[in-house]
């Protein structure tokens, strides 16, 4: 088996939710904690997300903007939308994908404002469209 990419662990797994304060108490219930609260955009209009931790396990809550019905249907809130793999060097770790051919959604690795100092990442998608996510945390 070729090892292509770095993957040091299990980043975090990420769901779509209605309502990221319901989410949250819900998440706190069974003893995680909030460890990150940020905005991002999405289509120009305004998104939160919440990043949950207990011990070594992270799950990203984000509520989008009011969602098109084709991201309703492909995107549904409640349901698991990616896997997040924590990976050393973002750039090494997207030459190495591309040039294994595997499809990558984004262009580039894109930057988000999260964490103390923000993070890069980019996705691809496996053979029954399951979106898998390469992150580092600046």
């Amino acid at each position: 088996m070729i090892n292509i990419v770095n993957i040091t662990a299990i980043q975090h797994i990420g769901i779509p939710v209605t309502n990221i304060g319901d989410s949250q108490t819900f998440y706190e219930r069974l003893g995680f904690e909030r460890a990150m609260l940020a905005g991002f955009k999405h289509n120009g209009l305004p998104g939160t997300c919440v990043m949950m931790r207990r011990g070594d396990m992270i799950i990203e809550l984000y509520q989008l903007p009011e969602p098109n019905l084709d991201e309703v249907s492909s995107r549904g809130n409640g349901h698991i939308d990616h896997v997040a793999f924590n990976v050393p060097d973002i750039d090494v770790a997207f030459e190495h994908v591309k040039q294994a051919g595997f499809h990558i959604i984004e262009p580039e690795p894109v930057f988000l404002q999260f964490w103390e100092k923000g993070c890069r990442y980019f996705n691809i998608t496996g053979p029954d469209g399951e979106r898998l996510e390469f992150n580092q945390i600046l």
